[in-house]
C-alpha cells in the first residue's frame, strides 16, 4: 500500500502537512478522533477514525500504509508505540522537538535498521532548521569544540483552544527533562539553568531578538551533527528576562509535582488564544561554532513562517521516502538528507563572519 497517513490530521500541523503533500501530488489519508472534523479537513481524501493512540497503532498494523506522519503530542508518549506499530512494513516521521522523545526515537536505530525501514524524528521547524545550519558549517571539517544553536520562529497564531495534546507537550513532566535545563559539557549531557546563557542576536534583516537555553531536541541533533563536546541549544521562545529567570526554578519545581502538573495541563488546554500575526517576515535557524584552532564560523538559515515550514519539511521528507531516497535506521532530518532538504523547502543559508555574531546579554 502506498498511502501516507497523517495522524492528528485536523490539527494545524496536520492540515499544513496535508497541503504540502497535495502540492507534491500526494493525496494523504487523515487520521484522528473526530469523524466530522476529519471529513471537513480531508476535502474528499480518505480518513481513518481512531479514538486513541492504541487504536491508531492497531489500524496501522492492520492496514500497513507506506508512511505514517505523527503530529500527535506529547511525542514522549506517542512516538515509540507508534513506531513499533509501523515496523516492519511502514516508514515513520514525527514533529518531536522535546529532548526525551527525540532521544527515544533515535535509540530505536538498530531495531529500525533490522527491519529495513526509515524513521525520521524532529521533522519540524526547530530541529530541522538548527541541525541544517550545523551540518552546513561542519561540512568537510573536523569536529568542533563548541556549538551554540538558536531557534527563532516567526509564528502566526490561530484563534482557538489550546487543547490537551499541545498543553501536555508544552508543560511536559519530570521524565521528559523539561523541568531543568540541559546542555552538553565535555561530551556529557548535564543539567543547566533553564533560560540560561541569554544572548542578544542581530538577525540578518536588522531586527534583534534575545534567545536563552531550552532543553529541546535541537540540542541532541546539534551534538550528533557536529560531534562537539560542548553544545548549547537556545530559543527566542525561552523566558530570558531577569524576572522570568528568577521565578523559573520555583515554577519548574512545582510542575515536577504530578498532580499540580496535571492541573496546570488541564487549565492550559482550556485556554482560548486570540489570533496574532507573525512578529517578523521570516523564521531563522542559527549556529555559532568554534574549533580547537580558534576558528569560529556562524550561519543563518532563513525560512518562511514557522508553521508553514513545519508543513513543508515533512511533506518533502515523505516525497523523498516514497521515491526510495531513505536509508534504514532512525535519523533527524538533516542527518538523513543533508543541507539540501532545507533548501528544497525554500530555506536560504547565509554564512556570516565571526564579527557579526550575537553577544551575551
Amino acid at each position: 500500500m502506498t498511502e501516507v497517513w497523517i495522524l492528528g490530521g485536523t490539527g494545524r500541523s496536520g492540515r499544513a502537512i496535508a497541503a504540502g503533500l497535495r502540492a507534491r501530488g500526494i493525496r494523504p489519508v487523515l487520521a484522528g478522533r473526530d469523524a466530522g472534523r476529519l471529513a471537513a479537513a480531508a476535502g474528499g481524501d480518505r480518513t481513518v477514525v481512531a479514538a486513541s493512540v492504541a487504536e491508531l497503532a492497531a489500524e496501522i498494523q492492520r492496514q500497513r500504509p507506506a508512511v505514517v506522519v505523527n503530529t500527535v503530542g506529547p511525542f514522549s508518549g506517542t512516538a515509540v508505540p507508534l513506531i513499533r506499530a509501523c515496523l516492519p512494513a511502514t516508514d515513520y516521521l514525527d514533529l518531536a522537538n522535546d529532548l526525551p522523545a527525540v532521544s527515544a526515537v533515535l535509540g530505536l536505530d538498530e531495531t529500525v535498521r533490522r527491519c529495513g525501514r526509515t524513521v525520521v524524528t524532529g521533522a519540524g521547524f526547530g530541529v530541522t532548521a538548527t541541525e541544517s545550519v550545523v551540518v552546513k558549517l561542519c561540512e568537510g571539517r573536523p569536529a568542533p569544540e563548541r556549538v551554540r544553536v538558536d531557534m527563532i520562529p516567526s509564528l502566526e497564531v490561530e484563534a482557538g483552544v489550546v487543547g490537551e495534546a499541545l498543553a501536555a507537550t508544552v508543560l511536559g513532566g519530570p521524565a521528559d527533562g523539561r523541568v531543568t535545563g540541559r546542555q552538553y559539557r565535555d561530551g556529557r549531557l548535564v543539567r543547566a539553568r533553564l533560560g540560561g546563557d541569554p544572548a542578544r542576536l542581530t538577525l540578518p534583516d536588522g531586527s534583534t531578538v534575545t534567545t536563552a537555553s531550552m532543553p529541546l531536541g535541537e540540542l541532541l541533533a546539534a551534538q550528533r551533527a557536529s560531534g562537539a563536546p560542548d553544545v548549547i541549544a537556545a530559543s527566542s521562545e525561552a523566558p530570558s528576562s531577569p524576572a522570568a529567570r528568577a521565578i523559573l526554578p520555583l515554577a519548574t519545581a512545582l510542575l515536577a509535582i504530578r498532580p499540580l502538573r496535571a492541573f496546570a495541563t488541564r487549565r492550559l488546554a482550556a485556554v482560548t488564544v486570540k489570533a496574532r500575526p507573525r512578529p517578523r517576515e521570516h523564521s531563522w535557524g542559527h549556529a555559532v561554532i568554534r574549533w580547537a584552532d580558534g576558528t569560529t564560523r556562524e550561519c543563518w538559515l532563513r525560512v518562511s513562517e514557522a508553521q508553514a515550514w513545519t508543513g513543508a519539511v515533512p511533506a518533502e521528507v515523505v516525497r523523498r521516502l516514497l521515491a526510495g531516497e531513505g536509508r534504514p535506521g532512525a535519523y533527524t532530518p538533516a542527518a538523513l538528507f543533508g543541507t539540501s532538504l532545507a533548501e528544497s523547502c525554500g530555506g536560504e543559508y547565509r554564512v556570516a563572519d565571526a564579527a557579526s555574531r550575537g553577544r551575551a546579554a
